[in-house]
Order: C-alpha cells, then structure tokens, then sequence
C-alpha cells in the first residue's frame, strides 16, 4: 500500500507479522525493504514510548527511546511501528531531510509534530513551503473511542459525543498542526484508510488485542 512517492523519498505502510516466529518476522522485513533498495542494516528504529522525545539519526539501528526521528542522512531509513497510532513523514525537498513520526494521543496532545518541525526549521533551516509530508493509516474517529479524562485533554473540534461516548479524531489533530506550521494543504497527503475497519490489510491494536501485529511505515532519501 503505497500513500505517497516523490522522485527522493517514499512513504509506506505494509502489514507485517509481529509475534510470530521471529525467522519470519525478519524474512518479511527484509523482503519490504528489500522493494526500495534497502535492507535492515540501513534502516532506523526506534523506542516508541508514546513520548515527545524527537532524536537526530545518523546512523542504523535501533536509536534511543523516542516517537520521532529525523535525518539528513541518504540511504537511511527511518521506520515506524504502528497498529492504530498515527504515523507522519515529513519530506523536505529542498535540503532533502525527512522526519518520521509516531504520534499517539499522548504524543499528540504533547505536540510532538510541532516539537519535530521546530527542530527541523530551527536546527536544520528549513521552510514551512518545502515540506511534504503524509500522514499514514489509523484508527478513524468513528472507531476511537475514548474515555472523559481522555477527551477532556482535547479541543471540542476533535472530538465527537455519541451515545453517552467520546470518540476523538487523532489523525486531524495532527493535519491541523501541520497546517498551523505552515505546510500547505497541496503538500499533505492524508491517508482514508482506517485500521479498525480494514482487518485484512492493517493491523489493529483496538480491535485485535494484545496479539495484534503491527504495521510498518518507512521514509528514506534515495542518492
């Protein structure tokens, strides 16, 4: 499932098995990676933790605990873990840096988006009317529900009150702050998908448990 493809970077998300045996797990990793012209040897992980931490990544592997990591680095991958968080990847066509972010509601009501495009404007000079960026596959609104303590860390504008229930919209919170900070609306891609709903395509921790798998999102600069 392709969301975006420019000339230098790309963005992806494609199901792979979490869980399982871990022979498997890393045949099909390779695999994926192995589409773009790379391998597991160039990528980036990270230590999701529902944080705002952003790190700079030079190198592969897997970095310091964090939700966001960004790179100037060519042939550097940089992956996100997902099974109904929102994922985000940022693009600079101009200075060629990409960013990669995992923003759940904790990392979203921290502003983790906005944290990464300060670091990305202030430490690497970019421009808001440079950047791309795509936001990947999540839960939908219509099935994340959430509860009050929850709801009330968000504006009105994200949430929706049904049958004595809150559902909020993650996603848009995170299409808003690109927005504010100055992406314009033609260079945001937002993908429809909901992981909810599309059991045999995405992964999904809400509807799945504990066993679900999760989905991986990959952003890189090709030389």
């Amino acid at each position: 499932m392709i969301g975006l493809r420019r000339k230098s970077p790309f963005y992806f998300n494609l199901s792979l098995s979490v869980g399982d045996d871990e022979n498997i797990v890393h045949e099909n990793r390779e695999a994926f990676f192995h589409q773009f012209g790379l391998s597991s040897d160039k990528i980036a992980f990270q230590k999701q933790s529902h944080s705002n931490i952003v790190t700079i990544v030079q190198s592969p592997g897997v970095c310091v605990e964090s939700d966001s990591m960004i790179t100037d680095r060519e042939n550097l991958g940089l992956v996100i873990s997902a099974a109904d968080c929102t994922s985000v990847y940022v693009y600079d066509f101009k200075l060629r840096i990409i960013a990669a972010i995992h923003s759940g509601w904790r990392g979203t009501k921290a502003n983790i988006v906005d944290k990464t495009l300060n670091i990305i404007f202030n430490e690497f000079n970019s421009k808001p009317e440079n950047l791309f960026a795509y936001i990947g596959p999540s839960i939908s609104q219509a099935n994340y529900e959430v509860g009050k303590e929850v709801a009330e860390q968000f504006d009105g504008k994200y949430l929706k009150y049904n049958n004595n229930k809150f559902y909020l919209d993650v996603a848009g919170a995170n299409y808003d702050m690109l927005i504010n900070n100055g992406i314009k609306p033609a260079h945001i891609q937002k993908s429809g998908l909901c992981t909810y709903e599309f059991n045999e395509l995405l992964h999904s921790y809400r509807r799945d448990g504990i066993k679900s798998g999760r989905s991986l999102g990959i952003i890189a600069i090709k030389s």
